[in-house]
């Protein structure tokens, strides 16, 4: 029997061995214990970044920290999650450029607005989602009052709008009619009217990918519920940057520069307005500098021609070529350091951000000046604790003005002292009268001798009076 059962149990594990092979290859049976389904979902990071202010620097900066950390932390895609009536269209501009050359896929959910520079960087973005009831579009450039700006102005965002268009696979004569109202595209607008798509209509237009309420409904169509979504963190820097970079702040600094520098020209010494004024610079071109905006020769130039005035008020009578060149250069140097170029080069840099930027200087600098004048005669004027930081406001003439200039020639080799230092120009007393007066060269302190040498350009032309002699 035992040599029976040897066979027996030798052709028993045969046909066993293979009923569990066939088993095994029809996958009703595996070697090990039996487990769940657990095929493993994609996973991966979604960078989310908010636009829900006016488009300007501040929104710039945010966009590039958003590309920098998303890169470091290897992201799948970067989502913008916007609702904005738009802003300066150089900062748009930048925006888009960014998106458009971003290694990373970059799409944005419209939370409510995409309108005119919001529906620029929105076309520029791989995929568009919309909530019900947002809209997209109206990309006409306005100035500050609302007022479409002239067609040279119209014409550059048209190109901007279709080459975006192109860039992204969606049709650019839409795009363009959302900037052109006289773009007439049968069945989506009448003439006279620029385009504004809802939802709906936008995702018959192949303008967005689908309408959603929240991202998660995002991830959802799109596959990716088990992505992890790191939403960006703005650090107290951030803020800071973001504050000192809007054209109303950027205003307002020029302003301090500009004042601090006038009122120190009115003061002996150095003091409180220098200060201000180094303190207001410093604000101004830090930000822009860390932002990449300010180059190093940006700020020199400003340097140069603050030197150049300098020189021109202190060392050389009258006002002329050093005196200009500085002023020039100051509000060059102000000016290039708000707009995007690199260098000499200026390609991409929109002629209505460069004159927007070269305005808010100006305007800036024409409203310190004529502060500076009414503080000047308001306060410093007519205040005995603040007198000292200004020239006197009236000339009557019994101080000593008198507008002849025979009797001014008349005084040529008179000697006198200086009422205030003379920087070069300010005051002298001679006999007990008050005139203006300018130094030669250089500078020439309070109470000390002088002897007038000639009279030019209604002033009174002094250098220092010679030692007397034993």
């Amino acid at each position: 029997m035992a040599y029976l059962r040897i066979p027996f149990n030798i052709i028993a594990m045969k046909k066993l061995s293979f009923v569990l092979i066939a088993f095994m290859a029809f996958g009703f049976y595996s070697p090990c214990t039996a487990q769940p389904d657990t095929t493993d979902k994609e996973t991966g990071i979604i960078y989310q970044f908010d636009i829900r202010e006016e488009i300007a620097p501040p929104v710039w900066h945010r966009t590039k920290k958003a590309m920098k950390e998303a890169k470091m932390m290897n992201a799948s895609v970067i989502l913008i999650r916007m609702n904005t009536y738009g802003g300066m269209v150089e900062t748009a501009d930048s925006i888009r450029t960014a998106i458009l050359k971003s290694p990373i896929p970059v799409w944005v959910f419209i939370d409510n607005n995409a309108a005119s520079a919001g529906a620029l960087i929105s076309i520029a973005c791989d995929s568009i989602y919309m909530r019900e009831g947002a809209n997209i579009g109206a990309a006409t450039v306005v100035n500050q009052t609302g007022e479409a700006m002239p067609d040279k102005y119209q014409s550059y965002m048209r190109s901007t709008m279709r080459s975006t268009a192109e860039a992204t696979g969606r049709d650019p004569d839409i795009a363009q009619g959302m900037v052109d109202p006289r773009v007439y595209i049968p069945g989506i607008t009448d003439s006279n009217q620029v385009i504004t798509f809802t939802a709906s209509e936008a995702i018959k237009y192949n303008y967005c990918n689908a309408q959603v309420n929240s991202v998660a409904d995002i991830l959802k169509i799109t596959g990716k519920e088990n992505y992890t979504i790191v939403t960006q963190k703005l650090t107290a820097v951030d803020h800071i940057i973001g504050f000192l970079t809007k054209p109303f702040v950027s205003g307002l600094l020029i302003m301090l520069i500009i004042g601090g520098i006038y009122f120190e020209l009115q003061t002996p010494g150095i003091g409180f307005p220098l200060g201000a004024a180094v303190f207001g610079a410093l604000l101004y071109f830090a930000p822009l500098y860390i932002e990449g905006l300010a180059a190093n020769w940006e700020i020199l130039v400003f340097v140069v021609g603050l030197v150049l005035l300098a020189i021109e008020i202190f060392a050389i009578p009258g006002f002329g070529v050093a005196g200009i060149s500085g002023i020039l250069l100051m509000l060059t140097g102000l000016t290039l350091s708000m707009i995007d170029n690199v260098g000499f080069n200026f390609e991409g840099v929109q002629l209505n951000g460069l004159a927007e930027a070269f305005f808010i200087v100006i305007i800036a600098t024409f409203m310190s000046l004529i502060g500076s004048f009414y503080l000047t005669r308001r306060l410093f004027g007519r205040s005995k604790l603040f007198g000292h930081l200004a020239l006197m406001t009236t000339q009557p003439s019994g101080e000593g003005y008198i507008s002849s200039d025979s009797h001014y020639m008349e005084m040529i080799g008179q000697t006198g002292k200086t009422h205030t230092i003379l920087r070069p120009a300010g005051k002298i007393m001679i006999d007990g009268q008050l005139f203006d007066a300018v130094a030669q060269s250089g500078y020439i302190d309070k109470d000390e001798s002088v002897r007038i040498i000639k009279y030019e350009n209604a002033q009174l032309v002094v250098r220092k009076a010679d030692p007397p002699t034993e």
